[in-house]
């Protein structure tokens, strides 16, 4: 169903053709101020400054909007409409057509949220553990991130392919394999003691001959087949084996099916530079390869490569994710390509998108292809520093995770004791796997964030304990209700008080979130909405009395507790965070 700004949007379009002969977008958005309207339409001015442009004669906003208004037909829509400052339309939605509206949603498995008009096929890439390495919170924005987008990607129609790119076939599987054949005790190595050996070989290449001898086992390891490799297996194995143990752990829908490292191009990486400089794209700069897209320079103004081959012969990373969106666009036929890595990352990034539409693989048969790079920043200690142990070593993820865990099975344990003991485990490992996911996907994802256990933790202000407080509090209602024998009747809503309405009001732009999520790629939308919503939802709980008033009062309240309590586990499944019954 259409949402109130999409029903506003084409009955201000209607309007502004009626009126002026000429299409234009009305610039809808929620009012900043409920005292003037629930929406206001914001295209007077411009329409004005394009008008006196056209005619040379002075137009004034205000007269602008009088005549869209003049021309606007929102009857059963709205019960108030206003001109405000020098242009602004502001637009008041009648309680009957909320009511409606509400009906409509609460009719529907998917809260009123249609399916994306057009459904693309969706590659995200996201995750990307290190290679020898355990995942440290440095992996969590890129997996949760890409999470979320996946998840609400999914949810819209969108054929969402996910792809966990791992770094298995440069210098650094290189570097730690030819470290395993020179250790007697290989065979025994952990993940841990791949990770030790892999920091004693980074430290031995300090010396140029051990750096050209590491740069020489790559290669010979890129050229190798993968089935004569077996420590290369045995490596990658222990790598994912634990990462996919973190996924479960976050609850995050990664599988192995999703992982497509370097080596699955392993087979394609000779034939796509062959091409290159066949075709002349690609071409010799300093001994190595390299392709020069427009617009990118060094410190001395020169064409700055991309290089898909270094001079000793070995391929780079350019190599790797060049061949990847290769892949992703030809054989998967994807139409949207989306990155979420370290900001770090920007040019690199910029660069690749730059050779693909070069190469011409930013349009198919299909129609045009998106690239698009969602950066995010890095999790900071109360210290404004990177996040780190008090020793200074990069933190763990699966230590972060226990810590969690262990100070929400406080919580819990603390709130309801009464509670079984395998309830409150589950209920700790929802709040507190929550409320990290939820620390770090609430702000804006190209911003740094300072990380606070008491913060992340608190049951007030906008944190995922709030948040499932507020499920929870909802599903009790519910719980009541049955011991009572009260049921809701018929299907219908009655909106009376202000808190009714606002509460009504904010449910019914759930799809135009979900949808700015996905347009944007920024999960914290999401996030400020159901922290409204617990909010809002708060003001009615406390004003407008459910099971102790009558019908048809009662029942309408009672619907609205359900919608509430729907959006809320809706929400928070997008976001991949647990919303138990009971706290």
């Amino acid at each position: 169903m259409p949402s109130l700004i999409e029903q506003l949007d084409g009955a201000f379009r209607a309007a502004i053709v009626a009126a002026f002969g000429a299409e234009s977008d009305p610039l809808i958005s929620v009012s900043q101020n409920d005292k003037f309207g629930d929406f206001q339409a914001n295209a007077a001015m411009g329409l004005a400054k394009t008008l006196s442009e056209s005619t040379g004669q002075k137009t004034h906003p205000r007269a602008v909007a009088q005549k869209i208004l003049d021309h606007l037909d929102l009857t059963g829509v709205a019960s108030e409409t206003s001109i405000a400052g020098p242009g602004f339309i502001n637009v008041r939605i009648r309680a009957d057509h909320l009511a409606g509206e509400l009906a409509k949603a609460a009719a529907d498995p998917r809260l009123g949220v249609p399916p994306a008009a057009s459904a693309l096929r969706v590659v995200v890439d996201y995750s990307g553990p290190n290679i020898a390495k355990e995942m440290h919170v440095g992996h969590l924005r890129s997996t949760i991130i890409g999470d979320a987008l996946a998840r609400t990607l999914s949810f819209l129609g969108h054929e969402v392919i996910r792809q966990n790119h791992v770094g298995d076939w440069g210098l650094q599987m290189g570097m730690v394999t030819y470290a395993m054949e020179t250790t007697a005790d290989s065979e025994e190595l952990t993940l841990g003691g791949l990770e030790t050996l892999y920091k004693r070989i980074s430290r031995a290449t300090e010396d140029p001959a051990v750096r050209r001898q590491m740069a020489e086992r790559t290669r010979e390891l890129q050229r190798a087949d993968k089935s004569d490799l077996p420590n290369w297996k045995r490596v990658r194995d222990l790598t994912l084996a634990a990462a996919h143990a973190m996924y479960r752990r976050l609850d995050v829908l990664l599988t192995e099916a999703d992982v497509r490292g370097e080596s699955d191009y392993a087979d394609r990486y000779r034939d796509l530079i062959d091409r290159l400089v066949a075709s002349g794209h690609a071409m010799e700069t300093a001994g190595a390869l390299g392709l020069f897209p427009p617009g990118f320079t060094n410190k001395e103004g020169e064409p700055r490569p991309f290089l898909i081959q270094s001079r000793d012969g070995t391929y780079q990373y350019p190599t790797f994710d060049l061949a990847a969106l290769e892949y992703r666009v030809k054989t998967l036929g994807a139409r949207r390509l989306i990155y979420t890595h370290d900001a770090r990352q920007a040019e690199h990034f910029a660069m690749l998108f730059a050779v693909a539409g070069l190469l011409g693989w930013d349009r198919t048969d299909g129609g045009a292809v998106s690239f698009e790079y969602a950066p995010f920043g890095t999790m900071l200690g109360e210290d404004g520093k990177p996040y780190k142990t008090r020793s200074g070593e990069t933190v763990k993820l699966a230590a972060l995770l226990d810590e969690a865990e262990q100070r929400a099975r406080a919580v819990v344990d603390e709130k309801n004791p009464e509670m079984p003991e395998e309830q409150r485990r589950a209920v700790a490992h929802s709040v507190g796997i929550g409320a990290v996911k939820y620390a770090d996907l609430s702000k804006d994802r190209i911003s740094d964030y300072v990380f606070s256990w008491d913060r992340m933790l608190s049951m007030e202000g906008n944190t995922a304990p709030y948040l499932q407080y507020a499920h929870a509090r909802v599903r009790s209602i519910f719980r009541r209700a049955g011991e009572r024998g009260i049921e809701a009747t018929g299907s219908g809503f009655v909106l009376d008080s202000p808190q009714e309405l606002a509460l009504a009001k904010h449910l019914l732009r759930f799809g135009d979130v979900v949808a700015a999520v996905a347009r944007e790629l920024k999960p914290h939308h999401l996030c400020n909405y159901l922290y409204e919503l617990s909010s809002r939802f708060s003001g009615f709980f406390e004003n407008c009395p459910v099971l102790q008033s009558e019908d048809p009062a009662r029942s309408s309240r009672l619907r609205l507790c359900e919608l509430t309590a729907r959006t809320l586990a809706s929400g928070l499944d997008l976001l991949g965070i647990g919303h138990p019954e009971q706290l």
